[in-house]
């Protein structure tokens, strides 16, 4: 069995097929009719392959949710044929395996294509059935593709009847075969006959065919006018992508602009479809496991559960509980999408099966070529085989990626929902343990890795699938051989698992550090002013550049584990076939060109699943790990307000509020989630360092106002909060009124939404013009809405931004107030107004327009506390008194003067997140300049390419490039170098050997006789010949040894390139960032800036150096294979030029759309995280109000714009895929029937054909992969271009300094404004008018005025926060703007309106470069009676919570006033430092601010007058001017004085009243 019989091409596949002579395998005529191989193969097999592929695109068509219309009858006799055929296939299928004939394959493939085909057939009939062809006849392509199959069936009936007439009815199963035929074709009839039926059954059915959707009969135009994709498409449509043409012409002509300029989602897509099946899902999984729990609980004895009171329901909470953790996201996920997506991956392994094909037909195109006088036959027949396997091929992989991006794209919006969900949900004890970066990255990061899970699932099984098959079939090729090349393979498998475990380990420790990092960020951007005020940029900078560097340590380890990966795999394939010819060799036998070169294809198909996998488990692992982290947020404990309050109504059937004995705490319990206590004990369960409130009682009646007062971090927010659900209930009970209508809240640091006015007062609640114009005169707006430029309509900054506090305030509560809720909880909407401004909100709105409602006000100013029928005195979380004003009023002013603070409790304040330290005003007109974010048009600017070249580095970029090179080079010389040994061997006309081939069946089975290894017995070899193997062998072995080197040393430099420029990139953004203008920082919400620091960078990091890694590879590796298929073949540069024409053409057709699309991506995921942002700051406002229904509404309105964007870009991927893939086709076709040309002309070398067809096979992944890694890196250089954008094109403050003063300046403390103008932007009016003013060395002088006339502003102007339009401002003599801006700030002193505090420990919020030991700090803490509240919480190292969140507002006021009194500055600025102080504590401050600033220069805004009665000065302001500037007494005395009017509480003055 030497020699060259032993080959085994497609010649002997179909004559064995179909039992027919060798010299003639595939006869077309046969006695007088066409043979059964073509009636069966072509006719038979085709035809229904053609059915089936075309049946399976309708099975996913959009379903109808209600149909009211009886079933058409024509749609009826369909199904039920089309069932039938199905069936008898199955019969015939049964009777072939009976019969055992001949050619009983032929009939088996027949036979099960047919049975495949009307399955597949039915289940797309069922599936139009329920979808909008229901009221037509169905597309018109399926009884077109019905019909191809009928001359197969003419053919068979025939061939039948002349069997039956020759055996006559000595064979009953070919009588019932005959039988079954006849049916089969009555059957195919009356399927044909179901088109002539009426498409309704009754005159009612034809008038309702709007019915079905429960649509309007007249169609609202969809946003943008554009169609739903892929609606009503043709086969051919959906095949080719041809509906997406239209937008990808836009894309071209550049008006791809706004997110509603892209094509709607298909119906089954849109987000609030998935949403409402996941949530099904969920409550099914839920119920589920609810049934298996309650079947555990009925074998517990029964007593335990009988105990509790109906109210306690504690069963009932520990059941709730046990079940949300029961659920797992995984199992939801797979319940909703699992079955869909399961049957993808039939898709995907047929693709997979078809792709080996082509080596096996390279294979015999090659022997064909090599054998003299071949039939050319042979030779056409692998061409078509090529074509025919590859097309089919690329056409199943191009539908089976599309299918699988819409179900991520499902997933994708259902997590994202089920998350905003849940945290709208969660309760707030439970919230505590998460950060908001953490939360906000679940959404992103976290739900983007478990997405991409779903790209590379399938993967998981078909890659090891792939490599056992390529080894199967290199084992036919040359026998046990490979098992050398498998052997190395193998000893990577546990280097695999180290390294998989160890890129596990530091990406946990990434994420952790990017978390702290991110975090850290956040709370610089909400505090960026504070930054600024104390010049504490350098300090956070270096904090974000540690935790930067920890960042940056785990991601080089992961660099470098992730080249390790990449060369070991790279440099597999090369070892493998090296060792296998080499092994192939040495045991005796000689290397054919059919055999090199399909061995070389099989390994060439061994390389992706090798080089995939590391990728894939690697992301399964990322998946692993955010689910993880995801189902850890899930199983928090919900807010279950029927456990919470109880349901047993009061017997005053007036209380509004009532409690009793109730005990209340902002952190969970230990022992459990707030399990109910019926004792009074509840002390015992207060957890450790929690603030707990004790045993309240009260009874508040309905339209009573009850005032609450006491001293700082007593606990008075934190009642409210109890009111509202937010706090843990750990004893006693709770009940209010109409609960379920919610509160009308106004907390203590305002929650403003970033749209317009109107929109943050209305809160989604329809527009009444008189009721909203009550509203605003009720919170004295009307005056600043006529300040702004566009009223009412004027936007609001993030957190309100560009608003004073007092504004905020005001607008918080007239949007409590528009709400009209029976209950109100004003948590101290006074302490950031002025006095005339206060006693209007009291009179007008709090015993005005909400006289009638019950009203909860805390307060520290007791001047408004007569007014209220109820006031409660709290101290230390109790109700120490309750009664009328005068019976409490006398205890709180008798109250020792000298005592301080001892409250050793930790108020919650704001009821929730806290929001941005927006201190100071800022307009007096405020532009609408929150604008949507800017997206860049048109292609990349070579400014992103160079900048992102410089970052790596020019050196290394070069040695990069060299080495990739190189590393081609080495690998097509050494394929070279084969086929040149190969044609050596045949030009001296060595004897060949190869293994046996025998019949087909040793195709699918391993045969016995297929492990001996034949070798003919031959001589010694000569000398002469054993040099020259060894001459061969020793080159071949070094080049690839050389590319070995070159592989590494290109993974290891590129991975030190990226982690160079994640380096220089973050250093660049944030020294830009810290050192941008407040300007900037006013004008740009949050998110933007934070989007660069968190998902940019992570694309600059992660996401960038990988595909920018792949589009290197895939050039080199095209340009490569063209130049040795173009020296192999010289003709195949005649298609190749047209082709490649084309191929330029369809991918800038696509780039100018993909980017356009990319970018709307990027636009639209913005708004879905800042609003996530926003709900998570005010989330207490949103549950308190009721609202979270409509905010969960607009999650979904601003996720389906953006699932909208990432549709299209997915199908606008495959729209070019497919014609990659079919230009990739057309090369193979092509080259495969020039070599059989060549081959008949005599003038062809096989060794070169077979080298060029085997790079030619994986031609059509690498020009769909160059051009995707193209895009996907210009896509991922889109970050680049927006860290650019930040790097340089924001304005900078000034840094240059042309004084120099020394240390000691201001060394007196004199202060000159000279003429000072100040504008916040151009076009907007004067917030400072021409300021003259000067202030002597050591005066005490206090600032007042309207809200809007400019008191802040000059304190950002002297701080240079604004720089001056005109004038100057002069400290001792020197002119500010001439000073180094960092020297200026360091020597001036502030306490904001706004206090913000940073998440770590009280010593870094005091004194952040740690230049004051341990006692100066204790001293500050103890003069601002501090001392006992920090010694509480664990002292200087303890920490003060996100944001400040562990003390209460006054507290953290105070802490801002201790940070002032370690300044040793000789100007010191207060900016309303004790609004949020009682009265008693602002006295003992003021005295301590007054001894400590004895000799110094004191700035004080103030609004409670009698803080500033004491000062040397009074500066009265009005609309940016000075109006008034005297002492206090001389102002006194002034009939005229505005300052008098103010101070006797008068109505508020007009530009009148001026001079």
């Amino acid at each position: 069995m030497g020699g060259n019989t032993g080959v085994f091409g497609p010649s002997e596949l179909i004559s064995e097929l179909c039992h027919t002579n060798l010299d003639n395998p595939f006869p077309v005529w046969q006695n007088g009719t066409i043979s059964p191989c073509l009636n069966q193969l072509l006719l038979g097999s085709l035809s229904h392959a053609v059915v089936a592929i075309i049946s399976v695109c309708y099975i996913s068509v959009p379903r109808l949710s209600h149909i009211v219309s009886s079933l058409p009858i024509g749609w009826g006799l369909r199904a039920a044929s089309t069932l039938l055929l199905a069936l008898l296939f199955i019969g015939d299928l049964v009777l072939v395996l009976e019969l055992q004939a001949p050619d009983i394959y032929l009939d088996v493939l027949a036979d099960g294509c047919g049975v495949l085909a009307w399955l597949v057939h039915f289940g797309a009939v069922l599936a139009l059935l329920r979808s909008m062809y229901r009221r037509t006849r169905g597309p018109i392509v399926l009884p077109v593709v019905v019909i191809l199959s009928i001359p197969n069936l003419v053919f068979t009936l025939t061939a039948n009847i002349q069997e039956n007439i020759y055996f006559g009815v000595s064979e009953p199963l070919q009588v019932v075969r005959l039988a079954l035929t006849v049916t089969r074709a009555f059957m195919v009839l009356v399927y044909l006959l179901g088109y002539t039926f009426p498409c309704y059954r009754t005159q009612r059915d034809l008038l309702s065919c709007n019915a079905e959707d429960v649509a309007p009969l007249v169609v609202s135009e969809l946003d943008g006018g554009l169609t739903v994709a892929e609606e009503g498409c043709s086969w051919l449509s959906r095949f080719l992508y041809l509906w997406l043409n239209p937008l990808l012409r836009q894309g071209k002509r550049g008006e791809l602009e706004r997110p509603c300029d892209v094509f709607q989602l298909p119906c089954r897509l849109r987000t609030k479809a998935v949403t409402l099946r996941f949530h099904q899902c969920w409550q099914n999984c839920l119920n589920q496991s609810g049934l298996e729990r309650s079947e555990r609980r009925d074998r517990l004895p029964r007593e335990n559960l009988q105990e509790n009171s109906w109210s306690e329901a504690q069963p009932v909470r520990i059941s709730d509980s046990e079940r949300q953790q029961d659920v797992r996201l995984l199992q939801v996920l797979h319940k909703a999408f699992g079955l869909r997506y399961y049957l993808l991956g039939m898709l995907k392994l047929v693709a997979s099966m078809l792709a080996f094909a082509g080596p096996l037909l390279l294979s015999g195109l090659v022997g064909f070529m090599e054998t003299e006088g071949a039939p050319l036959s042979q030779g056409v027949w692998c061409a078509v085989g090529l074509f025919a396997s590859t097309f089919l091929a690329a056409l199943l992989r191009n539908i089976f990626v599309y299918e699988v991006s819409k179900v991520a794209l499902e997933a994708r919006a259902a997590v994202i929902s089920v998350i905003y969900s849940k945290s709208l949900k969660v309760s707030a004890s439970a919230l505590v343990s998460f950060n908001m970066g953490e939360v906000v990255n679940f959404m992103s990061t976290d739900t983007d890795r478990l997405v991409n899970f779903f790209n590379s699932f399938h993967e998981v099984w078909s890659l090891p699938f792939q490599f056992v098959l390529a080894l199967f079939l290199l084992y036919l090729q040359v026998g046990v051989a490979f098992l050398g090349g498998l052997g190395v393979a193998l000893l990577l498998v546990p280097l695999n698992k180290f390294l998989a475990s160890r890129i596990l380990e530091n990406n946990k420790h990434m994420l952790v550090y990017k978390d702290a990092r991110v975090k850290l960020m956040t709370e610089i951007l909400f505090g960026i002013r504070v930054l600024k005020y104390y010049n504490w940029e350098e300090h956070f900078s270096q904090k974000i550049a540690e935790a930067r560097k920890q960042e940056l340590h785990h991601l080089k380890v992961l660099k470098y584990l992730d080249a390790v990966c990449v060369y070991t795999w790279a440099a597999l394939p090369v070892v493998i076939s090296i060792l296998t010819f080499i092994t192939y060799v040495l045991l005796g036998n000689n290397l054919t060109a059919a055999k090199v070169f399909s061995t070389l294809a099989l390994v060439g198909m061994l390389i992706l699943p090798l080089n995939a996998f590391p990728w894939v488990l690697n992301g399964t692992l990322e998946a692993k790990v955010s689910l993880d982290r995801i189902q850890r947020f899930l199983k928090l404990q919900d807010q279950d307000l029927t456990v919470y309050y109880s349901q047993v109504s009061p017997e005053d059937p007036l209380s509004a509020v009532q409690m009793d004995q109730a005990s209340f705490s902002w952190k969970q319990s230990e022992e459990s989630d707030s399990v109910s206590v019926s004792d009074g004990k509840a002390e015992d369960r207060s957890p450790p360092g929690s603030f707990y409130l004790h045993a309240l009682n009260l009874s508040i009646k309905r339209g009573s106002l009850v005032v609450v007062v006491g001293k700082v971090g007593c606990g008075k927010s934190s009642l409210l909060a109890a009111i509202t659900g937010e706090l843990n209930r750990c004893g006693g009970e709770v009940y209010v009124q109409g609960r379920e209508q919610g509160f009308g809240l106004a907390i203590q640091e305002p929650w403003i939404q970033h749209a317009t006015v109107r929109d943050n007062i209305l809160f989604g609640r329809g527009f009444d013009s008189m009721f909203y114009q009550a509203v605003i005169e009720a919170c004295a707006l009307a005056d600043d809405l006529n300040i702004l430029p566009d009223g009412d309509q004027t936007e609001v900054g993030e957190n309100g931004v560009t608003l004073s506090g007092g504004q905020k305030s005001r607008l918080a509560l007239a949007r409590a107030v528009y709400m009209e809720k029976e209950i109100y909880l004003l948590d101290d909407p006074l302490a950031a107004v002025d006095a005339d401004v206060a006693h209007h909100l009291m009179e007008k709105c709090i015993l005005g327009i909400l006289k009638d409602k019950t009203r909860i006000l805390c307060t520290h100013r007791i001047e408004f506390v007569d007014k209220a029928d109820v006031v409660m005195l709290m101290d230390n979380g109790m109700i120490v008194r309750t009664g009328t004003p005068n019976e409490v009023l006398s205890l709180v002013k008798a109250v020792p003067k000298d005592s301080k603070n001892n409250s050793n409790a930790k108020e919650k304040d704001g009821i929730g997140r806290e929001e941005e330290a927006a201190n100071e005003l800022k307009p007096e007109a405020e532009v609408k300049m929150f604008g949507e974010e800017q997206k860049q048009m048109g292609k990349l600017s070579w400014a992103v390419y160079r900048s992102y070249w410089r970052a790596v580095g020019g050196c290394m970029a070069i040695f990069v490039l060299l080495s990739l090179f190189l590393m081609q080079a080495s690998k097509n010389v050494s394929d070279w170098w084969l086929s040149h040994w190969i044609s050596h061997i045949k030009d001296n006309a060595t004897e060949m050997v190869s293994l046996s081939a025998g019949p087909l069946l040793t195709l699918t089975l391993l045969s016995p006789e297929r492990l001996v290894l034949y070798v003919p017995v031959r001589g010694p070899k000569t000398g002469n010949e054993s040099s020259e193997l060894k001459f061969y062998m020793t080159v071949y072995g070094s080049l690839a040894a050389a590319n070995m080197v070159f592989t590494a040393a290109r993974a290891f430099l590129f991975a030190y390139g990226a982690i160079c420029a994640a380096t220089i990139i973050h250093k660049r953004l944030l020294s830009s960032v810290l050192k941008g203008t407040m300007t900037f920082f006013d004008t740009t919400p949050l998110g933007r800036i934070l989007n660069r620091f968190s998902s940019d960078i992570y694309s600059v990091d992660d996401s960038l150096p990988f595909v920018l890694n792949i589009l290197l590879a895939n050039v080199f590796g095209l340009l490569g294979m063209l130049i040795v298929m173009s020296y192999g073949l010289p003709w195949v540069l005649l298609p190749l030029v047209p082709l490649g024409a084309l191929y330029y053409q369809t991918q800038g057709f696509y780039r100018h759309s993909s980017r356009e699309l990319k970018r709307l991506c990027s636009l639209t995921l913005s708004p879905v995280y800042s609003h996530f942002s926003e709900t998570l700051s005010g989330l207490a406002t949103v549950r308190a109000s009721g609202h979270t229904a409509r905010f969960e509404e607009e999650n979904e309105k601003r996720l389906e714009q953006n699932q909208r964007c990432l549709f299209n870009s997915n199908a606008a991927m495959q729209w070019l895929d497919i014609r990659l893939q079919m230009i990739g086709v057309t090369v193979v076709t092509g080259i495969s029937l020039i070599a059989v040309i060549q081959h008949q002309i005599k003038s062809i070398d096989p060794g070169l054909v077979g080298l060029s067809l085997s790079y030619a096979l994986s031609i059509t992944n690498l020009l769909s992969g160059l051009i995707f890694s193209f895009a996907q890196t210009e896509m991922q250089l889109v970050s680049i271009e927006r860290t650019e954008e930040y790097s340089t094109n924001i304005p900078q403050e000034p840094e240059q300094a042309n004084t120099e003063v020394n240390d000691l300046w201001p060394e007196q403390g004199r202060v000159e404004f000279i003429g000072a103008v100040l504008a916040y932007r151009p076009g907007l009016p004067n917030a400072l008018d021409g300021v003259n003013l000067e202030v002597l060395p050591g005066e005490r002088v206090g600032i007042v005025g309207r809200t809007g006339s400019g008191k802040s502003s000059l304190f950002l102007a002297l701080f240079r926060m604004v720089e001056l339009n005109q004038g100057q401002i002069l400290l001792d003599g020197v002119d500010i703007s001439s000073v180094r801006l960092s020297h200026l700030r360091s020597k001036l002193a502030i306490i904001p309106q706004d206090p913000f505090l940073f998440s770590s420990s009280v010593r870094e919020n005091l004194d952040p470069h740690g230049r004051h030991p341990d006692y100066q700090l204790l001293d500050a803490l103890k003069q601002c009676h501090l001392e006992d509240v920090v010694h509480r919480i664990g002292g200087l190292d303890s920490e003060v919570g996100e944001r400040g969140k562990s003390l209460s507002v006054g507290q953290r006021q105070l802490m801002c006033l201790a940070r002032a009194l370690l300044t040793d500055a000789n100007i010191l600025c207060i900016d309303e430092a004790t609004a949020s102080v009682d009265q008693k504590t602002d006295l003992l401050l003021q005295k301590t601010i007054k001894e400590k600033f004895k000799d110094k220069t004191v700035l004080t805004i103030a609004h409670r007058l009698n803080t500033i009665m004491d000062s040397d000065k009074v500066l009265v302001m009005h609309a940016g001017k000075v109006v008034e500037f005297d002492s206090p007494a001389a102002l006194c005395q002034r009939e005229d004085s505005i300052f008098q009017k103010l101070l006797r509480g008068r109505e508020d003055f007009s530009a009148k009243n001026v001079v």
